[in-house]
């Protein structure tokens, strides 16, 4: 009897140690890329009493204690520090870059946050500029394929990122006095967006990565858009609604915890941010700034209801969004009108540019008003499922749009809820909103090792252009022709609560 026992432990011994020494090898052609495969909560210890739960949706988060400020971190005579994690660095701070290439903006950040009592607490807010060492970043925007192409040419896109990615992510270190060996984790966009850009920024951060041992968090764009919303906002409590809105999404979702998201609505063919952009160059506008702000400047100057649009999709009693209709609406507004858009706007006539004026604030008027029926059934959907809501989260590039914000105010107002909309530094695409997501991931033990040093030429990183956030409400999904799901990935949302169920 000693003897077969003697056998088995040895058996599990060996067995165990190859499991390690397997699991270590990069075996797979396609990493799974956002969770390390024990998938365990490394940061602090299962037996640890300063970590709570933090995945299940039926209570409030940890992480909600991020957004305040703890006494601990002015008391003179706090020792209390959290267990070691083998990735941390040796002064507890997580110190993560994150990389951001889903479109036209190369992006990257260097966030710092420190470990007390189990919980992760803010040592500086964004832009302070007191410390940069806690929060740097630097970005390099590329206008001009939006001036010269009316969009985002792919492969235009591509150089451009590849020929700065470099500069931008040693600038966010630079300006944060640090190197890369200094950091904790790499976190970078892998979907959804475009998947020539995305493959720039992957590929940078699994150099820095690989180079310096590292792990990496594989974020979600539009989690990124709605998770930094928690870094500037002291109350915001999971769960909350989220209308993401951007140049290539319309996006409607009920956070209920970190990685816990219910997709309310979506869009179904153009987004927002695209019709503002075509419609700013229809008019003749500057697009160097992008086709929001232009048409938002212009839009003062005019009357609202000088021409009868439509708004989209009245008929739906849904939560998605098409912005295609209204946009030939507009285009033959501008041929009625006889708007030459050679002519930039700086050089028209009084009259012509009164009539520009008038469209532009015609289109911004009933563009926003099908925000806020979406918004409104939203809320009222999202009541019913999680009572508790009390905020809507608007982020994403056009939530810069002053207006926007202003009208969706009015209907947060209504249901007796708090708008909340990061500052437009952090509404468009940055490097900030990806290091705090992956670092809200990466503390619940969400990430993938470190690469190894030499990838075979043939490697295919995992990019998810088109990637949903969440699984679609029963009551709110479309039938509508347009709504392609063809080569979709799984959602964010599903693979998390797949791996949840697979833990023991």
């Amino acid at each position: 009897m000693c003897r077969t026992i003697t056998w088995l432990i040895f058996i599990f011994v060996v067995s165990m140690a190859l499991s390690s020494t397997f699991s270590r090898l990069n075996l797979f052609p396609k990493p799974s890329f956002i969770f390390h495969r024990s998938w365990k909560p490394l940061l602090l210890n299962r037996s640890s009493k300063l970590l709570p739960p933090t995945t299940s949706s039926s209570s409030p988060s940890s992480l909600n204690s991020f957004t305040a400020y703890c006494s601990i971190l002015t008391s003179e005579n706090s020792t209390s520090i959290a267990p070691k994690n083998p990735f941390m660095k040796a002064q507890d701070d997580l110190i993560v870059l994150g990389i951001e290439t889903s479109c036209d903006d190369t992006a990257a950040a260097v966030f710092s946050c420190s470990l007390f009592d189990g919980a992760l607490v803010f040592t500086t807010l964004v832009r302070t500029g007191q410390k940069q060492r806690r929060n740097s970043q630097s970005s390099c925007v590329l206008p001009n394929l939006l001036a010269l192409y009316g969009g985002v040419a792919p492969k235009m896109a591509e150089e451009a990122h590849s020929q700065v990615i470099d500069q931008v992510v040693q600038q966010a270190l630079d300006k944060a006095n640090l190197s890369a060996s200094d950091l904790s984790a790499v976190a970078v966009t892998i979907g959804p967006g475009l998947s020539l850009c995305l493959r720039v920024g992957v590929r940078k951060a699994r150099k820095v990565a690989s180079s310096f041992n590292l792990p990496m968090v594989g974020v979600h764009h539009m989690e990124a858009h709605a998770l930094v919303a928690r870094l500037t906002e002291r109350d915001l409590q999971f769960p909350f609604l989220a209308l993401l809105i951007s140049g290539g999404h319309n996006l409607l979702v009920l956070a209920r915890d970190l990685g816990h998201y219910i997709q309310l609505g979506t869009s179904i063919d153009d987004a927002i941010g695209e019709a503002y952009d075509k419609t700013a160059k229809w008019l003749g506008l500057d697009l160097r700034r992008s086709g929001g702000p232009a048409i938002e400047e212009l839009a003062r100057e005019g009357d609202a209801h000088a021409i009868k649009f439509s708004t989209p999709m009245k008929q739906h009693k849904d939560c998605n969004f098409s912005y295609a209709g209204l946009k030939t609406q507009v285009k033959l507004a501008i041929e009625s009108k006889n708007v030459n858009a050679a002519i930039p706007i700086s050089s028209a006539s009084s009259e012509d540019r009164s009539s520009r004026a008038d469209i532009a604030a015609s289109f911004q008027r009933v563009a926003v008003l099908h925000l806020e029926e979406r918004c409104q059934r939203a809320i009222e959907w999202a009541l019913k499922i999680e009572p508790s809501i009390k905020h809507l989260v608007v982020s994403g590039g056009v939530a810069s749009n002053q207006y926007v914000r202003a009208q969706l105010d009015q209907v947060v107002k209504k249901n007796n809820l708090h708008l909340v909309c990061p500052p437009p530094s952090l509404c468009t695409d940055n490097g900030v909103m990806v290091a705090w997501t992956g670092i809200e991931h990466f503390r619940v033990g969400r990430f993938d090792p470190a690469p190894p040093a030499e990838e075979p030429e043939d490697f295919v990183y995992d990019l998810r252009p088109r990637w949903p956030l969440g699984e679609e409400y029963a009551e709110g999904k479309s039938e509508a022709r347009s709504l392609r799901t063809a080569r979709i990935h799984p959602s964010l949302t599903s693979i998390i609560q797949a791996s949840l169920q697979q833990q023991p």
